[in-house]
């Protein structure tokens, strides 16, 4: 009798000792899942990106638009641009007809990703014909496919350039102030 309470003994000590073990690779597999996961999110991300940057250089407006969200939002270098989706297509359709849209080249990005992998957002550095200029948004996942839902593109200033910039926009911005203030 001792020597079969001694073997459960020993049986059970093992059993556990092998779950704990399982228990942590499958941990160490799931970390391990969720980093290759997050990366290929992150390249994928990056894809459509580069690809939505393309289809603007190369005017090919079905695929720029493609990459939005139906819903999407794109706000400009001018404080007046805050595009819908159906506007910014409106405005946009012309420079992509003529063959001319915008080109830019990207310097440098940072993607961040949430738990749920349906939403991520970015910044980047482009090289543009206005010189420097940073992009930021948000992406939604969309049937498998990472869409631009809301992007902002403001030109980069030195700040040594602040003050000659700001001497430069004063007249436009006053106005632009008093017109936005008398709507509120």
């Amino acid at each position: 009798m001792k020597k079969l309470l001694l073997l459960l003994l020993v049986t059970s000590f093992a059993c556990n000792n092998v779950n704990s073990q399982n228990e942590e690779k499958a941990s160490e597999k799931t970390k391990t899942d969720k980093v290759v996961s997050e990366e290929n999110i992150k390249e994928k991300i990056n894809a459509s990106l580069e690809n939505w940057h393309k289809a603007a250089a190369s005017a090919n407006f079905d695929e720029y638009f493609g990459l939005m969200t139906t819903d999407g939002v794109f706000i400009g270098t001018d404080a007046s641009e805050n595009w819908q989706n159906k506007e910014f297509r409106e405005f946009s359709k012309p420079y992509f007809d003529k063959g001319t849209a915008w080109s830019f080249s990207t310097l440098e990005r940072n993607i961040y990703t949430q738990k749920e992998n349906s939403l991520a957002w970015f910044d980047e550095l482009l090289s543009t014909q206005m010189g420097i200029c940073r992009g930021s948004g948000v992406m939604e996942n969309v049937g498998g496919i990472w869409k631009v839902k809301h992007y902002v593109l403001s030109i980069a200033i030195p700040n040594d350039n602040v003050t000659e910039i700001t001497a430069i926009k004063k007249q436009t911005d006053s106005l632009l102030i008093t017109k936005l203030q008398a709507k509120n």
